[in-house]
């Protein structure tokens, strides 16, 4: 497992700017990378043994992470 943070702008460096806009003009958006930002938090302090977490409950918040990211680069190609 990497213990490597995944940072929304180095997951989507082609979108960085787009992000920033839309966290200012989109509600949700914002609430969906706020969110994103809390569980990638999460999960590299359970990678790196700060907050050591079972690994069941590891691998639910990957999965949170994941459709978040999902839904957040869907936002950022439609706009």
């Amino acid at each position: 497992m990497s213990n490597t943070p995944h940072e929304l702008a180095a997951e989507f460096p082609e979108f960085v700017e787009k992000m920033s806009a839309l966290k200012q003009a989109n509600a949700h958006f914002a609430k969906l990378a706020d969110e994103y930002h809390d569980v990638n938090r999460k999960i590299h302090r359970a990678e790196t043994n700060v907050e050591p977490i079972e690994n069941l409950a590891e691998e639910q918040l990957r999965k949170q992470r994941a459709a978040l990211k999902d839904e957040i680069y869907g936002m950022l190609r439609a706009a």
